[in-house]
């Protein structure tokens, strides 16, 4: 099965491919859905393209909006410079936009959003007549309806599925809520996510705000729990799911690595089972408490306690280079002297390993206690063979 992973710019780009994605997705600055990442710009975008195929992976550009009119104006010209860029596909929800490049881009491989919908394999047959090449199927089935699509459809066509992050509240993200409360419209890429807020419910026949709770939990109860299948892929696998996509391309660079190395990791001991200690991985980085969503028909999927999310680590450092018995890194968070630092690593040998903070360096090569300035350029003494590209962070006391 194909890794798909989020990037909301180069940088976590990069970071995903460093750690085991097998293809990207990402947005340029125009028609998707993620208004407020970084994005790309089109001359990004190819050279994103040319450096991913270099290393035989993939990218794979949204356009994802739901459509109006205006939007077809400067349509015809950003997708033939998504075709110059030699982007691998495009995913797309508006069944008005999936037509128009049918007739108008009938070599570009399109895929199917969650957004559209697909929740039957009439839809999906109806969509295979339109020439798409994948289709990522509504969050809300569960295991068996993905299984019997997928078989009818005989691999005419792929099927792709979420495997972890955020959930929304709304029916396959959909959602009023942020355009009604904030004026920011979710179906447009401006989502500001008025689920996660806090609410209270009043009884209709009294006129002061008496608030009636839920339970001592609280009363976030549009806060989706996140979604987490780690240890069920097998079960994606047998139901003849073709990829497994990662959410989060407002997320941070850190979370990309820690997601995409887990899975890439549990996806390579196929048919084995991934356990305990990979979601004790996941744990490690920014999450609400997890949920396997409605594949198993799971009941409860809401995070009443809080609106933010929990982590047990915190990334704290890059690494540019090591040799010599010093590892080179750029400073992300704080960290000092005597800390014991824990490796974020795509090699298997040197992962989860603890190195102590000794001979702190700036890059003057003065001896330092801590690192404290955001992004300084900082060396230590370490006996592992670090890459760069590998990550450091530091247990949260």
């Amino acid at each position: 099965m194909e890794l798909l992973a989020p990037a909301g710019n180069y940088e976590k780009f990069l970071t995903a491919l460093h750690f085991g994605a097998d293809a990207v997705y990402l947005s340029g600055k125009s028609f998707g859905l993620r208004a407020f990442a970084g994005n790309f710009t089109i001359n990004e975008i190819k050279k994103a393209c040319a450096y991913a195929h270099k290393l035989n992976k993939k990218v794979y550009v949204t356009l994802n909006i739901l459509a109006k009119d205006d939007d077809f104006v400067g349509l015809n010209k950003y997708v033939a410079d998504l075709v110059k860029a030699k982007v691998d596909a495009v995913i797309v929800s508006d069944l008005g936009i999936i037509n128009y490049l049918h007739i108008n881009f009938p070599m570009l491989d399109v895929h199917v959003s969650t957004q559209a919908n697909v929740t039957n394999l009439q839809t999906a047959l109806l969509l295979a007549g339109l020439g798409v090449k994948r289709i990522v199927l509504a969050r809300e089935l569960n295991l068996k309806q993905i299984a019997k699509i997928a078989k009818a459809l005989q691999r005419r066509v792929e099927i792709e599925c979420f495997v972890h992050g955020a959930m929304c509240v709304s029916y396959s993200g959909r959602c009023l809520l942020s355009n009604y409360l904030a004026g920011r419209e979710a179906n447009r890429g401006e989502c500001v996510q008025a689920c996660r807020w806090k609410y209270f419910i009043r009884e209709e026949s009294r006129d002061d705000e008496l608030e009636v709770e839920e339970d001592k939990r609280g009363t976030y109860i549009l806060n989706s729990k996140d979604l987490c299948m780690i240890e069920h892929l097998k079960e994606l696998s047998d139901a003849g799911v073709a990829s497994l996509k990662i959410e989060g391309r407002m997320k941070s660079i850190y979370y990309v690595a820690c997601v995409t190395n887990a899975y890439r990791r549990a996806i390579d001991i196929l048919p084995k089972r991934a356990g305990e200690e990979f979601v004790k991985e996941l744990e490690k980085t920014s999450h609400r408490r997890f949920t396997t969503g409605f594949y198993f028909n799971e009941e409860d999927r809401q995070f009443r306690e809080s609106s933010s999310p929990i982590q047990s680590h915190e990334f704290v450092a890059v690494v540019l280079g090591c040799k010599n018995g010093k590892v080179q890194c750029e400073q992300r968070n704080y960290f000092e002297e005597g800390d014991e630092l824990e490796v974020l690593s795509s090699n298997k040998d040197v992962h989860n390993q603890i190195i102590k903070v000794q001979n702190l360096k700036n890059d003057q090569g003065e001896f330092i206690k801590k690192a404290n300035m955001a992004q300084m350029k900082i060396s230590f003494y370490c006996s592992i063979c670090l890459k760069k590209g590998d990550f450091l962070r530091k247990k949260i006391k």
